[in-house]
């Protein structure tokens, strides 16, 4: 097989983000596995909210186009969520709504999600870390055909969690973030084809 190809996102649109800054480091240890890596920002999509009748006049929005191709093209994805009132962010709720949505007739149900493979990290400053917003991730994925891996990170006291570097001050939490993104990359390379 080629490379695994994976989309890295977080759920947050935050310059200074704790899941922007954990998922770029699952995506550095995807990398150092084998896979061809592409970190994407949801802020830079600027999609507007999901409304069929904007869907209905002028088709995808152009970010909602290139989200939706970048995952299409992927064969699994990493995904960093912050848990925003016990559940995942309006800004990544509103990304996979507006991939999930077909644009030709001929296109199949959930193209750019069925058969893919995720695995998913949070970072919250509270002590769950992010935990129960993974729950509703989990659950989201999975009813739209997505192989959600079972291991998954939660970084607690995310604001005293990371050093200027961006990297995790906790050695053992920076292994199993790691251990993760290698773990997806040989998911992947494993059900190739």
């Amino acid at each position: 097989m080629s490379k695994p190809r994976i989309a890295a996102f977080a759920g947050s649109t935050r310059s200074g983000s704790f899941n922007k800054q954990l998922v770029k480091l699952a995506a550095e240890s995807a990398r150092s596995a084998g896979a061809d890596v592409t970190v994407v920002d949801l802020r830079d999509l600027a999609l507007p909210l999901f409304d069929q009748d904007l869907e209905a006049t002028g088709g995808l929005p152009d970010g909602a186009k290139r989200f939706k191709t970048l995952l299409r093209e992927s064969d699994g994805f990493l995904i960093a969520s912050p848990e925003y009132n016990s559940s995942i962010t309006a800004a990544l709720k509103n990304a996979i709504d507006w991939a999930s949505r077909a644009e030709s007739d001929d296109e199949p149900a959930l193209a750019a999600f069925r058969g893919k493979a995720a695995a998913l990290l949070a970072a919250s400053p509270g002590a769950l870390g992010g935990l129960r917003g993974l729950v509703h991730l989990r659950s989201i994925l999975g009813n739209i055909g997505v192989i959600v891996l079972p291991d998954q990170v939660a970084i607690s006291t995310a604001h005293e969690a990371f050093d200027e570097a961006g990297r995790l001050k906790d050695g053992r939490k920076a292994a199993q973030v790691a251990d993760l993104a290698r773990g997806l990359t040989g998911f992947l390379v494993k059900h190739a084809g």
